[in-house]
């Protein structure tokens, strides 16, 4: 199996009932909050290095974490900081995984114009003048996968690891068994 490397973790979670954003800005260090041109606040840690998106409805969204660890710290610490400002939110709130965007490396170059015969054309969309990879949308699991002539690839819209390293196992068997790695 070629090696995966996590590149980020989205996840979602409610931290509260609701939440006055104009408030947490004024009251938190690292909270950047304009909303003529985002609706919600950003919260940025360095430990884990992440981002945090507060809303008014009191969901919240985690991005760059690398992995489910990073994304649970990274929540409990802005948790933690709310809680300091008195603002009133979940004890443990549920954190579900939206999205995974992994990279791995095939070790090998691929012909991306017999690839794309070799996919089918109704799943690959592949127009290099337009873009370098090849977008490959598997049904099993689904996910997406960039794919390029380097034998590189990117998955994106994973909920699992063991979805984006299933992912990789399929394409990598699949370009075995037309022989175009």
């Amino acid at each position: 199996m070629a090696s995966v490397r996590i590149e980020n973790v989205v996840s979602s979670t409610a931290l509260a009932k609701s939440l006055d954003l104009q408030s947490i800005s004024l009251s938190m260090e690292n909270a950047d909050y304009d909303p003529e041109r985002f609706p919600g606040l950003i919260y940025r840690i360095k430990d884990p290095k992440t981002a945090i998106l507060l809303f008014r409805s009191g969901k919240a969204v985690c991005t760059g974490a690398k992995d489910m660890k990073q994304a649970h710290d990274a929540i409990a610490y802005v948790s933690a900081r709310l809680r300091e400002q008195k603002v009133d939110v979940y004890d443990r709130p549920e954190i579900e995984v939206q999205n995974m965007v992994a990279s791995s490396d095939l070790g090998r170059e691929i012909n991306l114009n017999a690839l794309a015969i070799t996919l089918g054309l109704e799943k690959v969309e592949y127009e290099p003048e337009q873009f370098p990879g090849l977008v490959y949308r598997m049904d099993s699991p689904k996910v997406v996968l960039l794919l390029f002539s380097s034998g590189k690839l990117v998955c994106t819209g994973a909920k699992s690891v063991s979805d984006v390293e299933k992912a990789v196992d399929t394409i990598a068997a699949d370009l075995r068994g037309a022989g175009l790695i």
